[in-house]
């Protein structure tokens, strides 16, 4: 480029003003570089103030083409090395381990295998050579897994692989992964299962445990195994008999609910079906812990057969559920935020489960604005409140104890040590005209499906082991009798 007629700061100045300014015609890197310098020698650049120096190099960047970072980088090489050439220097290059045909190899591979993990893979081409003498594997057996996966990604083996997918997760479409949120209304479902124990390679009965998460209604049913012939009649049983329409249907991931046949069943009911999260253990914490508090306290941890689960089932319909929503309370939990945000929570009412849906229908009730019917059809308060005062709390409570020591006797009846512990745990009379009930012998508590021995060998106090007969009474020595 001919701009020898530029000789002066303010004609470059006019230049970098003018909209077009000039074209440099350069050929190559070479003619660009000679031009530079020829530049920076004319304006005699390495003598001029800083500003100066500012407005000359704006001026060479803008004609040649070449960014102002790089521009500073070649007037450095003119004031160091006394010239501006271009340099092609030698690039540091890891050589290529593997070639195309060892992208190749492992495309074949992968797509005979399906694809398989990082490790399987190496392992696959380390057998190729090392067993069976393949010498066309001989780079790649040593190869790791993680260089496995930067030589699927080459455009050679995507030219040849079948499989680019990457592994797909076990996903069910059945139910929503989420916490219900019932925001203060009934129907919302919690369920889980109790399983009652093995003995000898036998499966014990399993107990349906649903509770309803704002009233804590509790309904619980007895099957004898977790499939569908056996599940489906009672759980559509055990919705029909909570006493408000149910809107949401939680339970865990277990395939004892995520089917296709209870998601049949919850859709013509319209039940929404969610399921726990991932890593949340408290999604369903409330039916676990009324695992613990009420099926485990009152029927133990041992052993019951599959047969009995009609028996067992019969009177949780009759005595049980009745007495746990009408007459045993339950905690219920004020959450406090403080200024901070965190949540705190404390357990100070105590109602039972009839009493927590009737002020939750009654407040409704108040609000016509927004009415929302809870009860089923059928179903009203006054029905409710009769159920509750036909017994007081320690009448019923007294009627299911009775009810579940005769279901007991039952239970041990076909066992070998049962006939002595069943006499010997029918009422006595004692002086003073008190019915009696006294301690089985040893062996006994263990045949009802407890564990609970002293350090001594003798049967100790129910409370300290796992039996199955929660009526086994608390006692420090065999003998003992206490008032029934």
């Amino acid at each position: 480029m001919d701009d020898a007629q530029i000789r002066t700061l303010e004609q470059i100045r006019l230049v970098l003003e003018s909209p077009r300014g000039l074209e440099f015609k350069g050929t190559n890197r070479g003619g660009r570089y000679g031009w530079i310098e020829e530049v920076l020698e004319r304006f005699d650049y390495f003598s001029l103030p800083k500003k100066a120096k500012g407005v000359i190099k704006a001026y060479l960047s803008r004609m040649s083409g070449i960014s102002r970072a790089q521009v500073t980088r070649l007037v450095s090489r003119k004031l160091q090395v006394g010239s501006i050439k271009p340099s092609y220097g030698r690039c540091h290059r890891i050589a290529a381990k593997y070639t195309i045909l060892d992208h190749e190899l492992l495309a074949a591979t992968d797509n005979l295998h399906g694809r398989l993990s990082g490790p399987a893979t190496r392992r696959l081409l380390e057998r190729a050579f090392c067993v069976y003498g393949d010498k066309r594997f001989e780079r790649l057996r040593g190869i790791s897994s993680a260089h496995i996966y930067n030589l699927r990604g080459s455009r050679t083996y995507r030219l040849r692989a079948q499989t680019l997918a990457k592994t797909r997760s076990v996903s069910i479409s059945i139910g929503i992964r989420r916490k219900p949120q019932p925001q203060g209304r009934p129907g919302y479902i919690r369920v889980d299962t109790v399983h009652q124990g093995d003995l000898d390679g036998q499966k014990g009965v399993y107990h349906i445990n649903l509770v309803d998460a704002v009233t804590q209604w509790e309904i619980v049913v007895c099957v004898e195994a977790i499939s569908e012939a056996h599940l489906m009649a009672v759980l559509e049983e055990a919705l029909a008999a909570f006493p408000f329409a149910i809107l949401g249907f939680h339970s865990d991931n277990g395939s004892e609910f995520i089917n296709a046949t209870t998601a049949r069943l919850l859709n013509k009911l319209l039940i929404e079906q969610t399921k726990s999260r991932s890593g949340r253990t408290n999604d369903n914490a409330l039916v676990e812990g009324k695992n613990g508090s009420v099926i485990r306290k009152h029927m133990g941890h041992g052993h019951i057969e599959q047969k009995y689960a009609p028996l067992i089932n019969r009177f949780y319909m009759e005595r049980f559920n009745t007495y746990l929503n009408f007459h045993r309370p339950s905690g219920f939990a004020t959450v406090t935020v403080d200024a901070k945000g965190k949540r705190s929570k404390k357990y100070k009412t105590y109602q039972t489960p009839h009493e927590r849906l009737t002020l939750i229908v009654n407040a409704a009730r108040s609000h016509p604005a927004a009415p929302e019917k809870y009860l089923r059809e059928g179903i009203s308060l006054e029905v409710l409140n009769e159920i509750a005062a036909k017994q007081t709390d320690n009448e019923s409570a007294r009627i299911m104890q009775e009810a579940k020591d005769r279901l007991f006797k039952k239970l041990g009846a076909g066992r070998d040590v049962m006939p002595q512990a069943v006499e010997l745990l029918s009422s006595q009379r004692l002086p003073g005209g008190k019915a009696q009930r006294a301690v089985p012998p040893r062996g006994a508590a263990r045949a009802l499906g407890g564990n609970n021995r002293s350090p001594n060998g003798s049967a100790g106090p129910a409370g300290a082991g796992r039996c199955a007969s929660p009526t086994a009474p608390r006692l420090k020595h065999r003998t003992t009798t206490i008032n029934v």
